[in-house]
């Protein structure tokens, strides 16, 4: 009997088989706008591609924040702001993106000229109704019923929430400095996270998929000795909470760039998922060879390189070779490493499609 896109996806992950390869991309919108002119109207991208296999899961709905009269966030900035910048729920001011994309936008920090812990403790945290998780479960029920796995996000659970509030460069100080403000914003995160992981375990989603970028192109952005110092406890802590309720939970970390130094350590905390490795930062085969028999992989087609610049059969030829290097005991979601930017050619995600569909259906290179 054929496994279900959740059976897949679990085995896969779990590395004791799959069936097919999974896709999986994000598009900005000067690349929605291209797959509308490539895709018939009427016909959904499934239909169009002519897999089985799709966009084979289903995320989840985080918690409820409780209601509150809503701050009035520019009085935490010097500088005047856009009249379209919006807010995150942390009083982040982010103003608007660039043509043709959606995720580049300039970002303000409401905590950057605070110089005492007073001020942080008076500032106007949200604040979440952590008990109420059916909207949750009904979700993953729904999606489960449907054979389809749940992927909780949780992205920037740490370091980049914390550094979005704090800003980068301020908080790295404080840390230097070992400043109690640092531990304060840092804390006062991964508490919320930590709540967070735990409502999504209890309602029983398969997948966490948490991170903060700690890498660059070609190091690492901290000292091993800061990470493990500041970091990877917080980490640890959430998925701790989370594995707590629900210990077959699986834990996806996400981190841009060159992050091979601080894999022993994600480990150690409890990942069992890294993204994106980017192939420009990182060996696919190499990191494979070292920790293909304790962590499993998502990503490694390069969305500075392939993607946008190489042609349909270099496209093709990356997922055929990753796969192969992952084995029949799977442990790779070959996917595209970021969202796909106006340069990338329709033809390139075709190709991408194809080929995952085409590996799955051949059984391998042929």
């Amino acid at each position: 009997m054929a496994m279900t896109p959740r059976e897949n996806m679990l085995s896969l992950y779990r590395r004791t088989g799959w069936e097919w390869a999974p896709v999986s991309f994000s598009l900005c919108p000067a690349m929605q706008q291209k797959m509308r002119a490539a895709v018939p109207e009427g016909m959904g991208l499934g239909a169009h591609f002519d897999y089985p296999e799709g966009f084979a899961y289903t995320g989840a709905p985080g918690p409820k924040r409780l209601a509150a009269e809503k701050p009035d966030w520019q009085r935490y900035y010097a500088e005047s702001l856009h009249p379209e910048t919006s807010f995150s729920d942390y009083g982040v001011a982010m103003e608007g993106g660039h043509e043709g994309t959606h995720h580049l936008r300039r970002m303000h920090h409401p905590m950057a000229r605070m110089d005492s812990l007073e001020q942080m403790q008076a500032y106007p945290w949200p604040q979440w109704d952590w008990e109420n998780s059916a909207h949750i479960r009904e979700a993953v029920e729904t999606a489960h019923a449907k054979g389809l796995p749940v992927i909780a996000g949780m992205a920037c659970c740490v370091w980049e929430t914390s550094w979005y509030i704090r800003d980068m460069t301020v908080l790295m100080m404080d840390m230097v400095a070992g400043d109690p403000k640092a531990s304060y914003v840092l804390d006062r995160v991964t508490d919320d996270s930590a709540r967070r992981a735990e409502a999504f375990a209890r309602a029983g989603v398969d997948i966490i998929a948490t991170g903060d970028d700690i890498g660059m192109q070609k190091t690492i952005m901290m000292s091993l000795d800061m990470y493990r110092e500041w970091l990877k406890p917080r980490l640890a802590r959430i998925i701790a909470a989370a594995k707590r309720v629900k210990p077959d939970l699986l834990v996806h970390y996400h981190s841009c760039g060159y992050v091979e130094p601080y894999i022993p350590d994600l480990i150690e905390a409890g990942i069992d998922i890294l993204n994106p490795v980017q192939p420009e930062c990182m060996d696919f085969a190499g990191l494979h060879a070292r920790y293909g028999d304790r962590l499993s992989f998502n990503g490694t087609l390069g969305t500075q390189t392939t993607m946008p610049f190489g042609t349909p059969d270099d496209v093709r030829e990356v997922v055929f070779r990753n796969l192969e290097i992952a084995g029949a005991g799977g442990g790779l979601a070959v996917c595209p490493t970021h969202l796909l930017e106006p340069e990338v050619p329709w033809a390139n995600v075709d190709a991408y499609v194809r080929a995952c569909r085409d590996y799955s259906r051949k059984g391998g290179r042929r």
